[in-house]
């Protein structure tokens, strides 16, 4: 079984624990929380992560970390603990990657990353927000990015579909055609 596999099986059981009862997000901000702390210090993040160290003796070190850390909801607690009795802190970011996606699912929120040659204005923005949850019938988060080597237009991933409609991508295409006559 590989790590993202590995990952994704407890992301989901997390998840059905904590739709039952829990705050969805602040579960996710407890795990991104202690993610940060790990790595913040980078002796505690070798600790926790070498195969020399005995898991009992990080299952105390996580004790120590999450009693210092207040208002951690059970289930993430147990969630970190249990990582750390099976040796398996090193799969938290993905771990918490894979519970946030199924998050955003459940809430019917699609996450889009869009790229554009040039900052966007704010009327902009909401303009292709808007545009973007209409194509996916869902609402949207939305990060943005510059790349200048797009030339001009907007490249949009939403989810795990690109719609690219950047000027380089268009040039490219049209070289492909003049080539292939």
């Amino acid at each position: 079984m590989t790590n993202r596999t590995a990952a994704a099986r407890y992301a989901r059981a997390l998840f059905d624990i904590s739709v039952k009862g829990g705050d969805l997000s602040k579960i996710e901000a407890d795990l991104v929380r202690f993610q940060e702390l790990v790595d913040g210090h980078d002796a505690l993040k070798r600790v926790l992560v070498s195969p020399a160290v005995p898991a009992s003796r990080k299952r105390a070190i996580v004790a120590v970390v999450l009693s210092r850390l207040k208002n951690f909801l059970p289930p993430g607690d147990r969630l970190v603990t249990l990582l750390a009795e099976r040796d398996r802190l090193g799969l938290l970011p993905d771990i918490t990657r894979s519970y946030r996606a199924r998050v955003l699912d459940y809430l019917g929120v699609i996450e889009a990353h869009v790229t554009t040659a040039r900052p966007l204005r704010p009327k902009q923005l909401i303009e292709v927000e808007g545009r973007l949850a209409a194509a996916s019938g869902r609402k949207v988060t939305m990060t943005t990015s510059v790349d200048p080597t797009i030339l001009g237009g907007i490249v949009a991933r939403l989810g795990t579909t690109v719609y690219d409609g950047s000027v380089a991508s268009h040039l490219g295409r049209m070289r492909n055609s003049l080539l292939e006559r």
